[in-house]
Formats: structure tokens, C-alpha cells, sequence
């Protein structure tokens, strides 16, 4: 087992989950401590703007969407109820990384860890 690639003078990029400083190499892979997540140095900046839905499915702009779990609306009675379909889906930035207009409640931000991409 290698622990370090990397001379003493470089230092490593902080951790992206917890934006911690204490990272070390374990061979290819960067780990936090703290956190215990683990990821590869060249792998994050592709994976930082990949979407991906419940089963790992790519996300785009224009992709439609079935809600896989009943979401209560914050603030409000209403409910997304389970299979309904949302199309023309917008990605943003954020913890909900899904915009769209769903069918008789209007316009709703979504987590795309509840949502299943529509093949075809």
C-alpha cells in the first residue's frame, strides 16, 4: 500500500463533500477522514455536473421523469403521489437539481434521488 503520490510541497484538493483540509492518498483513490467519502483526483470535475436519477440514469435538459416516492410539498397539503410523470425537466444547480412544471400543482424543484428517467 502507497500513501502518497504527491511530493511534500503539493497540497491535495479539499474534500468535495465536506470541504475538508485533512485529505490523504491511498494509491489512486483521495480520502477524507471525516467524512469517509472517497473519489479520484482526475474523476471531479465529470462527475461534479453528471445528474443521475434514482437507478444512475444521466439526466439532461428536456428529459422526462416519473416521481418514484410520494413527496410532501414544504409548506403546503398538496402531495406528489408516486408515477406521475414529469416532462421537460430543467437541471439547475443545488440540492434540488431538478426544475420542472408538474401536471396540477405547477411550477417544483426536485431532488433527482426521487425520480426514475423514462426510457424512450
Amino acid at each position: 500500500m502507497r500513501l502518497s503520490a504527491y511530493p511534500m510541497t503539493d497540497t491535495l484538493p479539499p474534500c468535495p463533500e465536506c470541504s475538508s483540509s485533512y485529505v490523504y492518498q491511498v494509491d489512486a483513490l483521495l480520502n477524507c477522514p471525516e467524512c469517509g467519502h472517497e473519489w479520484v483526483p482526475d474523476d471531479l470535475a465529470d462527475t461534479a455536473s453528471d445528474v443521475r436519477d434514482s437507478v444512475g440514469n444521466v439526466l439532461a435538459d428536456g428529459d422526462t421523469v416519473t416521481v418514484i416516492k410520494d413527496l410532501k410539498v414544504k409548506g403546503s397539503s398538496l402531495v406528489v403521489k408516486v408515477g406521475t410523470k414529469v416532462r421537460g425537466i430543467r437541471l439547475v444547480d443545488g440540492d434540488h437539481d431538478i426544475d420542472c412544471k408538474i401536471p396540477g400543482m405547477g411550477q417544483m424543484s426536485l431532488k433527482s434521488q426521487f425520480v426514475k428517467k423514462v426510457s424512450g
